[in-house]
């Protein structure tokens, strides 16, 4: 969980950082808001590469535990 918080509100820093320097540049309206998305997801692709390996293997770990928890518990009502 600490993982996709860190994140998300890393992306959303960067969101903010684009959006303050397009704005600063002369951008505005549906402009501004549409390039700061498409250039702050370009560059969180690249910036924040290790911060969502770190965040997809912490929800892999917790899907993989409810799944095994889930398949334990279809054995032990199928032994009933």
């Amino acid at each position: 969980m600490q993982a996709t918080i860190r994140y998300t509100l890393m992306r959303l820093v960067l969101f903010a950082a684009v959006f303050g320097l397009l704005y600063l540049a002369g951008a505005r309206s549906l402009l501004l808001l549409g390039l700061a998305i498409l250039i702050s997801g370009v560059l969180s692709y690249f910036l924040l590469m290790s911060q969502r390996t770190a965040m997809s293997s912490a929800i892999s770990r917790k899907v993989t535990g409810f799944r095994e928890r889930l398949n334990a518990g279809a054995r032990a009502e199928d032994d009933e």
